[in-house]
């Protein structure tokens, strides 16, 4: 479905067509934020002449693989990922945002932070950070393996609330038709920057890379990719 949208980097991406080196970067499957974050680094690459390749894995996967040096890194993560995976080095500045959301089959309340959802029982998807964080210290919560499998789950009645970014929940609950059963309640839970990062064998890229993810964003061009991206996947059939 999504992954169709790979077509318009070609109004994007800059250099030439046949890189000299590649990275391969893992990628948390099925998860439609981490495809569009992809694309735009694939973008940030082909100024440097280097090639992206994905490995598509559960998130926990993702961090064991990025973080022993088996893939050269995270395509993004939140910003505090490195006290925890301390091989892994962040690329500045961020290279993309989420605005995690609470998803509802039943419920209707305004959301004002985490800890308006402290009392339902919530489900998230393992491995991811801002999910994780967020509800830290939590009595009820359930950690999926794939945001699927989530968004499945909280059609069974299996807990009160889900938690995903805004934009993946849409798309994710719109491929599985459920959309007029699960919706999302506003506002988003916050907004957050993410960084890409790259492991430490990696450390004289990393300041390359951050200048011009810093020279796209300053022009506009990185967020003009990001807009057309989103709007492809959401309009994709």
């Amino acid at each position: 479905m999504w992954r169709i949208v790979v077509v318009c980097l070609s109004l994007f991406a800059a250099g030439s067509s046949s890189a000299q080196s590649v990275i391969r970067l893992a990628r948390i499957a099925d998860i439609p934020d981490q495809y569009v974050g992809g694309e735009m680094l694939r973008a940030v690459y082909a100024k440097l002449n280097i090639k992206l390749e994905f490995e598509d894995v559960p998130g926990k996967r993702a961090l064991a693989l990025s973080s022993a040096g088996e893939v050269d890194g995270e395509i993004q993560r939140i910003g505090t990922l490195s006290r925890d995976y301390p091989t892994l080095l962040k690329v500045t500045p961020a290279i993309n945002y989420i605005e995690p959301a609470v998803f509802a089959t039943k419920l209707h309340f305004d959301v004002n932070g985490w800890n308006s959802i402290r009392d339902y029982s919530i489900g998230i998807v393992r491995g991811v950070g801002s999910s994780e964080a967020g509800t830290r210290g939590m009595d009820h919560v359930t950690a999926t393996m794939s945001l699927e499998n989530m968004i499945r789950m909280l059609d069974a009645d299996r807990f009160d609330v889900m938690v995903t970014d805004l934009f993946s929940g849409l798309v994710a609950v719109r491929k599985l038709n459920l959309q007029a059963r699960i919706y999302p309640l506003s506002p988003p839970l916050e907004r957050i920057r993410i960084y890409h990062y790259l492991h430490e064998r990696h450390r004289d890229l990393v300041p390359k890379v951050g200048q011009v993810i810093e020279q796209m964003e300053t022009s506009g061009e990185l967020a003009a990719l990001r807009e057309a991206l989103v709007k492809q996947v959401l309009s994709a059939p």
